[in-house]
């Protein structure tokens, strides 16, 4: 998928701010070595800064570029998660909102581990087992109008499922959790629109730009008596939280 790195800081910023409350979690020490899988645009990367000598990796190009000018005194780098060829070499590896993208998450468990120091801690949050349900439900209904099945591109774990993926490649985990998280859309009526043109682009890339339009249009309706509060919308979201230590 191809990520519009200004939409994304202009109409997805809660995706960071909700994920400072992960940067309570870590230890207070005065150096470490943090590495940021899936940063973004940087926002959370700049903060870790704070923290520790840190790098932050994603594998799109736009995301880097837009990081790169928002906190150049920070070390960003293209890179794709499932291909990290570091070995005992950092202290911390911290991650929001990004493991639910990538499908072969053993190969990342494993390569996580294997970059961290003895003792180094992984600390991250995504998309738990029935995240965006009632999103993912809507488009597929609006997709049926034009004759096409939804196939989901994301992978929510059940949360004892990822414990035993942690404990089998060698974690010790300190902590795991599941929890829903409603979240707020930014944009008001168009708020959803916004959301879907974003996470479900290369769906949409498919149909030409007046489908678009009616297809978006279908989506929202399918969601709305569910998830339209009146004056927002209120995306399905549930996370899944760990903490766990090499």
């Amino acid at each position: 998928m191809k990520w519009n790195a200004t939409t994304y800081d202009n109409h997805h910023d809660f995706v960071a701010e909700y994920g400072k409350g992960l940067l309570e979690l870590i230890p207070q020490k005065k150096v470490q070595r943090i590495l940021d899988i899936g940063c973004g645009t940087g926002t959370l990367t700049q903060q870790l800064a704070e923290y520790g000598e840190v790098l932050g990796i994603d594998g799109s190009k736009e995301m880097i570029a837009q990081a790169k000018a928002h906190y150049p005194e920070v070390n960003f780098q293209v890179m794709d998660a499932l291909q990290l060829s570091f070995e005992n070499e950092w202290d911390l590896v911290f991650s929001n909102a990004v493991f639910h993208w990538i499908h072969n998450q053993r190969q990342l468990i494993v390569v996580i581990h294997r970059s961290l120091v003895e003792g180094g801690q992984l600390i991250c949050e995504f998309g738990a087992y029935g995240n965006i349900q009632i999103i993912e439900e809507s488009f597929q209904m609006a997709l049926k109008k034009f004759g096409y099945t939804y196939q989901s591109k994301f992978t929510f774990p059940k949360t004892a499922e990822f414990a035993q993926l942690l404990e089998t490649q060698g974690f010790i985990i300190d902590a795991i959790f599941d929890y829903d998280r409603p979240t707020v859309l930014t944009d008001g009526e168009q708020g959803l629109a916004i959301w879907g043109q974003q996470f479900f682009e290369t769906e949409l890339a498919k149909f030409s730009l007046e489908e678009q339009e009616q297809l978006m249009t279908a989506f929202v309706e399918a969601a709305r008596d569910k998830l339209w509060q009146g004056n927002a919308w209120i995306a399905d979201y549930r996370r899944l939280r760990v903490v766990a230590h090499k």
